[in-house]
């Protein structure tokens, strides 16, 4: 289907004017840090993301700590938390790269072993231990690993307002899930591209929650067709429905198709977003996964932090003059997916909610996991060391992805496979979108033209069916493109289909259009056994299309 012709958006705020400082950068974190004065983030300690801010008032945490100072005979009959006398860890040790040598082989020759004790703040020899960690811990997550992503928020993103804040979260599957249940009711419809993470879908489904399908090119959800689905909203067509407020977006390395929003893209939407008071939840995970074009020479001068940080296509946060935007960030895909721990990040009034919503569920993110990542990134690599590793991580993403593109090239190339299979290079992520002309199949109907709209879907899928099982009988995996689709007419919930990244079960009945597509991903295998992948797939491809 054909996007809407281009409109004109007239955004309008609310928002005063205000002078903020000039953006944090890694070297101010030191100097902030030491006017701070000694840090004191105890059991359960009582934190927030203001007291990691620049700001014209006395620090809380050292008010905080001038009392404690003063009063060191306080004795706590109060909380019910355990003595840490009876938690069965004395020690951890964990071996972690050095900067800049990352690679695993490096980390095993020049690694550094850290050690954490459970009462190292006690005896004075650090400011997070097990004793804390092990023990309950506050909604917003620990002090610790609040102030690392808060200062690593203002570093990237630099929200343009003041009242932004940060909570530690279990991840951007937790995080959507509250989001959805203080944004949205059931009966509700949320916007998201027409092509959507099926975690999310699966999130929203069991809250009665409906999807509206954005339409999208190479650069992801095109604003126009927002526009004008926003606009044209009729609640009678909809069930009752009223008009959507929230929208739920992957703007970088989109999960299934890979696509990445550009700068003047993301403009564009908040605009559509401003002009139908429309609230935008900004998930990005592979944010930090963007790559250098295709086929470029590598550079052989090393890059600054601040050349890569201007690099990067800036985040909706970073244009959010209205406090509309809810950040979901996570180390899932930038440390390691089993933390299970991540941040997200928006204004004062949201975050509140957030904790609450934390409180009663959650808690906070495993208290090891945030112990081993403050070790991690802010005790050994500092956020100089951590923009180091994603500099390598975004070096290593982009060998994978020239990789899996060199064998497409190769192998899906000749014999009359360009008129069967089409791809567009990613830019950020960990997925490449396959787009397979199947009318051109044997079993699509010479005439199909002529057949009725249900029978064309039948056909569709019958050949997507085929080639999936051909796929696997030439021995890899590729996952069915509509097991993504966004918009479903079956509103009950059949789980996962052989645990695959949340793919729907069979009886769904999507809202298809006429193209077919297939998601591959070159996130996990290596050189090899990747090529081979790809040959794999233009062999099932030449027997089914009869090249």
């Amino acid at each position: 289907m054909a996007p809407p012709t281009a409109i004109v958006v007239h955004a309008v705020t609310d928002t005063t004017a205000i002078t903020l400082p000039d953006p944090l950068t890694v070297n101010d974190v030191s100097i902030r840090r030491a006017k701070a004065g000694k840090f004191i983030g105890g059991v359960a300690a009582f934190t927030m993301s203001d007291f990691f801010k620049d700001h014209e008032r006395p620090s809380s945490l050292k008010e905080t700590a001038s009392i404690l100072s003063k009063n060191p005979g306080v004795i706590s009959l109060g909380g019910g938390l355990p003595s840490s006398d009876y938690f069965p860890i004395e020690r951890l040790a964990i071996k972690v790269p050095t900067v800049p040598y990352f690679s695993e082989e490096e980390t095993r020759e020049s690694g550094k072993t850290l050690e954490i004790g459970k009462h190292d703040v006690s005896e004075g020899i650090g400011a997070y231990d097990l004793s804390i960690a092990l023990n309950y811990g506050q909604g917003t997550g620990s002090a610790q690993m609040l102030r690392f992503v808060t200062e690593h928020t203002e570093i990237v993103h630099n929200p343009p307002y003041r009242d932004w804040q940060c909570c530690l979260t279990a991840g951007n599957t937790s995080s959507l899930d509250m989001a959805l249940r203080m944004f949205a009711s059931r009966g509700d419809y949320i916007l998201s591209e027409e092509y959507m993470f099926c975690s999310a879908l699966e999130t929203a489904r069991p809250m009665g929650v409906k999807i509206v399908g954005i339409k999208m090119d190479a650069e992801g959800l095109l604003p126009e067709h927002m526009d004008d689905v926003l606009s044209k909203w009729n609640p009678q067509t909809r069930g009752g429905a009223k008009k959507p407020r929230l929208l739920y977006t992957v703007p970088t390395g989109q999960n299934p198709t890979g696509a990445t929003q550009s700068a003047e893209r993301r403009r564009k939407l908040y605009q559509v977003c401003q002009k139908h008071d429309v609230y935008i939840l900004e998930d990005e995970p592979y944010y930090f996964l963007q790559m250098q074009p295709y086929r470029s020479p590598p550079s052989t001068e090393p890059m600054s932090h601040a050349a890569f940080l201007k690099s990067l296509v800036p985040s909706l946060l970073s244009m959010d003059v209205d406090g509309r935007v809810m950040r979901l960030d996570s180390f899932s895909k930038i440390v390691a997916p089993g933390t299970r721990t991540g941040w997200v990040t928006a204004s004062a009034q949201i975050i509140e909610r957030y904790v609450r919503h934390n409180e009663t569920s959650v808690q906070n993110p495993s208290g090891v996991s945030q112990l081993i990542l403050y070790k991690l990134l802010d005790v050994e690599w500092g956020h100089g060391g951590f923009l180091d590793w994603l500099m390598y991580l975004r070096t290593e993403y982009t060998r994978r992805r020239d990789i899996i593109l060199n064998a497409c090239e190769r192998e899906l190339t000749g014999d009359g496979l360009e008129r069967v299979v089409r791809w567009i290079v990613p830019r950020a992520g960990m997925f490449l979108w396959l787009k397979l002309n199947w009318k051109a199949h044997s079993l699509a109907s010479s005439s199909i033209e002529n057949t009725s709209r249900n029978d064309t879907k039948r056909i569709k899928r019958e050949i997507e069916d085929v080639l999936f099982e051909a796929f696997i009988s030439t021995g890899v995996l590729l996952v069915k493109g509509r097991w993504f689709l966004a918009e479903q007419k079956n509103e009950a919930v059949n789980g996962v289909v052989n645990g695959l990244n949340g793919a729907k079960s069979e009886d769904n009945e999507e809202e298809e259009d006429e193209e077919m597509f297939f998601r591959a991903t070159f996130a996990a295998a290596q050189e090899e056994p990747m090529k081979e992948g790809i040959r794999r797939v233009g062999e099932a491809l030449r027997v089914q299309f009869k090249l």
